[in-house]
């Protein structure tokens, strides 16, 4: 499951970048960029739990 955060993190940021650049997709691309910070932070105080 980290690997597969981390993939979609890197996606949105490139994205973000992309949208920075060429001035597409303003607003969608910020949220999604917030939203995967938030499961970021989640995940990494929420620490690895064993399942």
């Amino acid at each position: 499951m980290g690997r597969i955060l981390w993939l979609i993190i890197a996606a949105l940021f490139a994205f973000w970048i992309l949208g920075l650049a060429f001035k597409v997709g303003g607003g969608l691309i910020h949220l999604l960029l917030v939203i995967a910070g938030i499961i970021f932070i989640i995940q990494l105080l929420a620490g690895k739990r064993a399942l």
